[in-house]
């Protein structure tokens, strides 16, 4: 079973309907125990980073949450991705869940649109398994107006938007970020989502 946490964070239901689509049984949950039975867990989220922190704060799930993203597969999307850094900049500076080092800061780009929203190219860094099956022309679906910073060894793929965007990060064990939809981003986004299930079978 794949753990979606339910923080009141935004786009659960659409992540729980692409699962659902693929097959894999999946669970939205605030449940500590659900949380820690699952096969692999997904930390979803639209909105900002500190308002995000104080949710998951007032649920009582980061500790859980930090335990539980070294011993199984862990997926953060979209803000849940920027949620895996030590900080953000958005608005104030907030700590963040320190599971992968770097941080969160604005996309300095006053040439180009802010947010960044759309398609997207791929361009990969590293082998990861996420990337199984994907083909070297790829086009993901983003919606945002702060990126990450980080070392270059947890940069598995990103895309161009004045500069580097990173699109995947990776610990390089249990860990994995996407910056983009993938449940909004057709069949390269369902593939990604399949990887990732996949993954929490194969360490039962």
């Amino acid at each position: 079973m794949i753990a979606i946490i339910d923080y009141g964070a935004g786009n659960i239901f659409s992540v729980k309907n692409a699962l659902d689509y693929l097959g894999f049984e999946n669970k939205l949950t605030d449940k500590k125990e659900d949380i820690e039975k699952a096969d692999a867990i997904i930390l979803p989220g639209v909105g900002a980073f500190p308002w995000a922190m104080n949710m998951l704060g007032l649920s009582g799930l980061i500790d859980t949450i930090k335990e539980q993203a070294k011993i199984k597969p862990f997926l953060g999307i979209c803000l849940g991705m920027q949620l895996l850094f030590d900080k953000s900049y958005e608005f104030e500076e907030c700590k963040g869940l320190g599971l992968i080092g770097g941080y969160v800061d604005k996309i300095n780009e006053p040439d180009l649109v802010i947010p960044h929203m759309g398609w997207n190219k791929l361009v990969y860094n590293h082998d990861c398994p996420l990337f199984d099956g994907l083909g070297n022309d790829e086009y993901v679906y983003f919606v945002h107006s702060y990126k990450a910073f980080c070392d270059n060894k947890n940069l598995y793929a990103y895309c161009e938007y004045g500069s580097k965007v990173p699109a995947v990060v990776s610990d390089g064990r249990y860990i994995f970020g996407c910056q983009f939809h993938p449940e909004k981003s057709g069949k390269t986004g369902l593939k990604i989502l399949e990887n990732f299930a996949k993954m929490s079978q194969e360490v039962k």
